[in-house]
């Protein structure tokens, strides 16, 4: 039999029927809860995630650039600028640079740049999520076009942007870019972050850019306590625009009527001109320091070889050329940026260098001893050979060595001192090297039979020395050293075959200027000739500056024939 269903009406059937939605949905929820209850704590989005509405929304800012004149242009960057966005700032910049393209299938804003190898195609990347779209032809982009008035307009921009960023050093930057073309738009934006500024330096800044403005108020006053805040501010811009207050037009008349701010400006700029030529001098110092270390490194083996078996090596040089061939091909070897290959460049020159220097005095200097001139003359035709040894490896070309991360930029100290590191990392590597060759010759057991060798070679002999065995150490000594400054110099300039020629005598002055033999001669030598050469450059040119120093040199070499620091004892003594 059939079971017995009763009929129900529509209306108990709509009832029973929402009951159960109402208890599914009753039961969906409650499990949901559960999951959330049991579910681990998620962590919070980071701040730099860019949620949907804020993608939709730069990409729709966008949109119109397409079909916009420059001022609808300008008036899309500022919306982007005050968006919020966290890619408004390099797509802006991307505007700036002229990389914004229009697709003209589809309108859509996107960045393009040339793709390396190929002309007719530009890859692309999306705005608003910086990622990559592959490439495409460039006959299916316009490029959206810039003007004067646009492109400043996105500098402002940008500039205020960077306000706001949480590194000081690119708000710092920011400000000093923003205060060389000030404008209402600007100061309201200093005026506006000064309060929450927390840098000192920012702040500093900031104010300094404030004043610069206030030199236009129509106020005395005010200006007169601009012209006071300015005081001692080092900034070109400073400078230029209190030079602009003092400095009558060619008609005769002052840009700066009130005679109490006249005064005041002129006092400052007294104030700021000392100090620039204060720093002007401290940079001109560390220059010719930075030079006299060059000179200091491609002397201090050359002092070594000469000073110990009179040898004049003409192929020293080209020992200093092998070491920057060595740093070139550990360049090729370790293709990094982060300083592995130039800090394995420095044994592997040592040694590389060291090696030719002991074949080069077991080979042809030991049987030349006590003949300065044939030794000149054998060791002349040895670099001719060297450099041509390297133009049929390597070509004549130039090669680059490239800088490390870490040794490349600038130390600005202030506005008006700045150093560069490659030269501040060299002057402290030839510290760093003269204190080890001092440390070997004067704790070690080589060291000790060198000295005795230079001192008096025929008593060391008969006290046992091998004269032999420590000339070829010495040469090699000096050789390796030379190869290190070969390394240290490929970080200045480009390494070629005729590296060694331009330095080759320089380093005989060092040697016969500090002393023959001296090491502490050679140091103080060679840091004073950078420094003097460097002192006559602004008023001589370079040129000039070297023939008036070998004048001064010959002239000091005939009062004392045995240089600063003359080397003492019996050998030396009988010369």
């Amino acid at each position: 039999m059939k079971p017995i269903r009763p009929k129900l009406c529509l209306r108990h059937q709509l009832a029973i029927l929402c009951a159960a939605l109402g208890l599914a949905a009753f039961g969906a929820s409650t499990a949901k809860a559960d999951e959330a209850a049991a579910a681990p704590v998620e962590p919070a989005v980071a701040a730099t995630t860019v949620a949907p509405a804020a993608t939709n929304d730069l990409a729709a800012l966008l949109a119109p650039l397409a079909n916009a004149n420059f001022a609808e242009k300008e008036a899309v960057a500022q919306k982007v600028a005050v968006s919020g966005h966290p890619n408004a700032r390099p797509t802006l910049a991307a505007f700036l640079d002229g990389k914004l393209y229009a697709r003209s299938s589809d309108g859509v804003v996107v960045v393009a740049e040339a793709v390396e190898g190929g002309e007719e195609s530009l890859a692309l990347t999306d705005p608003v999520t910086q990622k990559s779209l592959g490439t495409e032809p460039a006959e299916g982009l316009s490029k959206i076009g810039t003007n004067n008035s646009l492109r400043k307009s996105l500098k402002n921009l940008l500039a205020q942007i960077a306000l706001t960023d949480p590194d000081p050093a690119v708000r710092l930057s920011a400000v000093k870019e923003s205060m060389r073309a000030l404008d209402e738009t600007t100061v309201a934006s200093f005026r506006a972050t000064l309060a929450a500024e927390n840098d000192t330096k920012v702040k500093r800044a900031i104010e300094v850019g404030l004043a610069l403005a206030d030199l236009e108020s129509p106020e005395a006053d005010t200006r007169l306590a601009a012209v006071r805040a300015l005081d001692g501010e080092l900034a070109p811009e400073v400078h230029n625009r209190l030079t602009t207050l003092v400095t009558p037009a060619e008609d005769g008349t002052l840009a700066e009527p009130d005679e109490r701010v006249r005064l005041a400006a002129n006092a400052a700029l007294d104030n700021i001109n000392f100090w620039r030529s204060v720093y002007g001098a401290a940079e001109t110092m560390f220059f010719g320091l930075s030079l006299g270390s060059v000179l200091v490194l491609a002397a201090i083996g050359l002092a070594i070889t000469f000073g110990v078996m009179g040898v004049i090596n003409m192929a020293h040089g080209e020992l200093i050329m092998l070491g920057a061939y060595t740093a070139y091909v550990m360049q090729l070897l370790i293709p990094d940026n982060h300083g592995l290959a130039l800090l394995l460049s420095v044994p592997a020159a040592f040694l590389v260098s060291g090696a030719f220097g002991v074949a080069i005095e077991r080979g042809i200097v030991r049987f030349l001893y006590g003949r300065p001139l044939e030794t000149l003359l054998a060791t002349f035709g040895l670099s001719l050979i060297l450099q041509q040894l390297v133009r049929s490896v390597f070509s004549p070309n130039n090669r680059p060595v490239s800088i490390p991360e870490f040794m490349s930029g600038v130390w600005q100290v202030n506005d008006a001192l700045a150093l560069t590191y490659n030269r501040l990392y060299i002057l402290v590597f030839s510290l760093m090297v003269f204190a080890a060759l001092v440390a070997v010759l004067k704790r070690t057991p080589l060291g000790l039979q060198v000295r005795a060798v230079s001192l008096n070679r025929p008593m060391a002999r008969a006290m046992g020395v091998r004269s032999a065995f420590v000339d070829a150490a010495t040469f090699g000594l000096g050789a390796g050293i030379a190869g290190i400054a070969g390394v240290a110099l490929s970080q200045l300039t480009n390494v070629g075959p005729n590296l060694g020629q331009a330095y080759i005598i320089d380093s005989f002055m060092v040697v016969v200027f500090g002393g023959v033999g001296n090491l502490w001669g050679t140091l103080i030598g060679g840091m004073s000739l950078g420094v003097i050469n460097k002192l006559l450059e602004p008023y001589a040119g370079a040129v000039l500056a070297k023939i008036l120093v070998l004048v001064a040199l010959i002239l000091f070499i005939q009062r004392k024939p045995r240089g600063l620091f003359p080397q003492k004892g019996r050998a030396a003594e009988g010369h």
